[in-house]
């Protein structure tokens, strides 16, 4: 998959008027339709981590979407368990390191300013549109940081830099 078709896909798929797809599960889905692993039906292993985990605020479904993606990714192309924990665990801290820098938080509650486990900022957060976004900007970065890994050339380029 191009970069071009994975982002296409991660708004064909977030940006859907019935929010059927929440950000950890259109960040997995498309991850792991871009490393040939994957489809959507596989937005079901991340359907609670949306919102930073049932819309707590916490750890920011994109993160928590790319994170069960590259494990997965670890896994199909590194027979051994262990190594395979230890690269998809180096290839994750930097991609979030990487996030973390480009918008000064990890959290999605401090991401998009509101508490959406409260109902009624919830409802502000659908009808306001920042998940339209902010939140599909971070889904587009997890895309275009991680979706390359599925070249077994930028899989080899990133395990060999870690």
């Amino acid at each position: 998959m191009t970069p071009e078709r994975a982002l296409a896909r991660a708004r064909e798929l977030f940006l859907r008027d019935d929010n059927l797809y929440g950000c950890a599960e259109t960040t997995l889905v498309v991850l792991l339709e871009a490393f040939g692993l994957g489809d959507e039906a596989d937005s079901a292993l991340c359907m609670a981590l949306n919102g930073g985990v049932a819309w707590r605020g916490w750890v920011c479904g994109a993160i928590s979407g790319a994170a069960v993606a590259v494990g997965r990714l670890a896994a199909s192309r590194i027979p051994d368990h262990k190594e395979a924990k230890r690269i998809a665990r180096a290839l994750v801290n930097g991609y979030i390191d990487r996030f973390r820098a480009a918008y000064g938080a990890t959290n999605c509650r401090d991401l998009v300013g509101l508490d959406i486990h409260e109902p009624t900022q919830h409802a502000r957060f659908i009808e306001s549109g920042i998940w339209r976004d902010v939140c599909m900007r971070q889904i587009e970065f997890a895309v275009r940081e991680l979706a390359p890994l599925g070249d077994e050339r930028e899989w080899e380029r990133a395990i060999s830099a870690l």
